[in-house]
């Protein structure tokens, strides 16, 4: 059940005043977790940092789900380097969509905006999203931020995400890596009301 929490004051860099309204997401009671595995397509992992241990990462939380029944959802992304059908846009070798899971296509960096996952999730009645996938600086991030901002709690598989280096205008490179440690730190630290989220590897997750 989701519960929409208002709360009535102001931040303390503000000076009193009149009364304002503070709304916050909609919180979601219990716990219902479903695995998000976003983008794991040809095109979206080539190239990408130590790929194939993130892919057998991956493997090892699609098992722990499916021993559990735990819903899975598969995101698949498609824009003009990934068109639909073409192998860039195919899921990666050793990993398969299962007879009962879902799939979501998408054309922005969140898998929520313009897609039916929102209505998915409500059906399944998700209170938790585990979150695999690529790009981290990309399409898992927006994800997660967009799970946080809808009162989901959000689990990022530490070990199961990925992305290449970036390299900058100025000539400068943000190494792959360092994108991957930038966005499990966010996940440990950061702190939304009524909302849960943390980093954990593959092998210390549980359903």
């Amino acid at each position: 059940m989701a519960e929409t929490v208002s709360t009535r004051s102001h931040p303390p860099h503000m000076a009193p005043g009149p009364e304002r309204s503070w709304i916050v997401a909609a919180i979601r009671n219990g716990k219902v977790p479903v695995l998000l595995v976003v983008d794991v397509q040809n095109g979206a992992l080539a190239g990408a940092h130590e790929r194939e241990q993130v892919i057998a990462n991956i493997g090892v939380v699609l098992a722990k789900a499916r021993e559990k029944n735990a819903p899975i959802v598969w995101i698949q992304h498609a824009d003009d380097e990934l068109p639909t059908g073409s192998e860039a846009w195919q899921i990666v070798s050793g990993l398969r969509i299962g007879n009962g899971d879902y799939r979501v296509d998408k054309r922005y960096n969140s898998s929520f905006e313009e897609t039916e996952l929102d209505d998915i999730l409500e059906r399944l009645g998700a209170t938790e999203l585990v979150i695999v996938g690529a790009a981290t600086n990309w399409c898992v991030r927006a994800t997660a931020y967009g799970a946080l901002d809808r009162g989901y709690d959000v689990t990022l598989i530490s070990d199961a995400h990925t992305t290449e280096s970036m390299v900058l205008r100025d000539g400068r490179t943000i190494e792959a890596r360092d994108i991957i440690t930038d966005l499990n730190a966010a996940m440990a630290f950061l702190r939304y009301p009524g909302r849960r989220n943390q980093a954990k590897k593959a092998a210390e997750y549980s359903f």
